[in-house]
């Protein structure tokens, strides 16, 4: 029998609901992929006397994060200058990042994958959702960082944005690209699928209905909806209807759906998307960094909308995007009693939606038999945890903190602050010696 291990003592948070158990000077036990027992770190350590000890050194021992909204491959686009402004979102798609995810190779695909995954380990996500595009590298390229999620050791679920932006042909690429990866992966137990579309305004009527037509009852699309009211106009301009509209009419609105940003939607809209099951996702930073407004969070959750978070590759840092709504929330609102009762399911939709696609019930929670993600945020808490103050100490300190390890389906890919699967240092290094090209390509590009 494989050996335990022991992870302790700190502040046990079960899970990321409003009703999470707590233990004081806890610990929790992982055999293989999976945890075999929470409780005290005394009666851990009285039960399984010849574990090994990963030491948690007092900080909050929580469940493994999930990113339901990502994009690796805007890794490389730090310091990045556009050579144009940027006076709006319009601008913001042409002149950066169509012109950057046309100028990725296969090399650049990688690189940017691993810095991103490198990123989530860092910042405690176990699982992460991520939305691809590389039209010059294409086929293949979901296989590619499935290679590099495998050497990492995280769960991600991986789609390929498809889009009509660059012509008919390359958006039934892309398809295809989804299709296949879909087919080669369904049933693997890291790695999951979805369909991807960029936006609505970008996508033709006939990719739709060959998006419709094609896609198996099983795989939900992940999509940007309403990001801007850029999305709404050109849809209707160019196709008669409202971009959730359009999904409803192609049969694609449905519990399996990811629709991220939905910033643009009006109540009708989002009380449509209530009774579809889908999950809308809130992307708080990057939706700042675009100057597009701000989801109405209280209205989505009124309405009964499950609504889940993402960091759209602004950052790998869960803990802080939730910060960052919650602080929209008191922005928007001017009160400054709001956010606490609108922030607080957030995490749990991200949690129970990877659940629904691994098909693991219990991800996202530390109790027995669940997967064993698991991670240890520092310092330890300062004042006492509780189930009625969680929520207080991840805005107010664990967004600000350092994760010390992070473990993935029982394996320790970070370690007293240390990647044990990524060489991030070499990986740097490699990303600095290609990040030149890439920009001179970019560069070339016409926008």
């Amino acid at each position: 029998m494989n050996s335990v291990t022991v992870i302790g003592p700190g502040t046990v948070v079960a899970s990321y609901d409003q009703e999470s158990t707590v233990i004081t000077n806890g610990a929790v036990a992982i055999q293989e992929d999976r945890i075999i027992d929470v409780g005290t770190f005394e009666d851990l350590g009285a039960a399984y006397p010849r574990a090994e000890l990963l030491d948690a050194h007092g900080g909050l021992i929580l469940p493994g994060l999930v990113n339901l909204h990502h994009h690796f491959y805007s890794a490389l686009a730090r310091g990045l200058d556009p050579g144009m402004p940027m006076r709006d979102f319009g601008k913001i798609l042409e002149g950066l990042w169509w012109r950057l995810d046309r100028a990725l190779d296969a090399e650049t695909v990688r690189l940017s994958a691993a810095l991103s995954l490198a990123d989530c380990t860092r910042w405690g996500c176990t699982t992460v959702f991520d939305h691809h595009a590389s039209p010059s590298c294409l086929g293949g390229s979901l296989n590619l960082i499935a290679g590099v999620v495998r050497e990492a050791g995280l769960s991600a679920v991986l789609c390929y944005e498809v889009s009509d932006r660059n012509g008919h042909d390359e958006a039934m690429a892309g398809l295809e690209e989804n299709l296949q990866f879909a087919s080669d992966h369904g049933k693997s137990p890291r790695l999951r699928s979805l369909l991807g579309l960029h936006a609505s305004f970008t996508i033709s009527d006939s990719t739709l209905e060959q998006v419709s037509k094609q896609r198996p009852a099983d795989l939900g699309i992940h999509i940007h909806l309403a990001e801007d009211q850029l999305d709404t106009r050109l849809s209707q301009e160019r196709y008669g209807q409202t971009p959730l509209d359009r999904l409803d009419h192609f049969g694609l609105l449905d519990g399996r759906a990811l629709l991220a940003h939905g910033v643009d939607l009006d109540r009708h809209d989002v009380s449509r998307i209530a009774e579809s099951g889908a999950i809308l996702i809130h992307n708080p930073e990057s939706n700042s960094n675009n100057a597009v407004g701000r989801l109405d969070l209280e209205a989505a959750l009124s309405l009964g909308c499950t609504v889940g978070l993402g960091t759209d590759g602004m950052s790998s840092r869960m803990l802080g995007s939730l910060r960052a709504a919650f602080l929209g929330v008191r922005a928007g609102t001017g009160d400054p009693t709001s956010g606490f009762d609108t922030v607080s399911g957030l995490l749990h939709a991200n949690s129970r939606r990877a659940a629904q696609i691994f098909d693991e019930p219990l991800l996202g929670r530390l109790s027995e038999g669940a997967p064993a993600d698991v991670i240890v945020v520092e310092p330890p808490a300062p004042t006492p945890v509780t189930a009625a103050n969680t929520l207080g100490h991840f805005l107010y300190g664990a967004s600000e903190s350092v994760v010390r390890h992070t473990i993935a389906r029982g394996r320790v890919l970070l370690k007293d602050f240390r990647h044990t699967t990524l060489d991030v240092p070499a990986l740097a290094d490699e990303a600095r010696s290609a990040t030149p090209a890439l920009w001179e390509r970019f560069r070339e590009l016409d926008t």
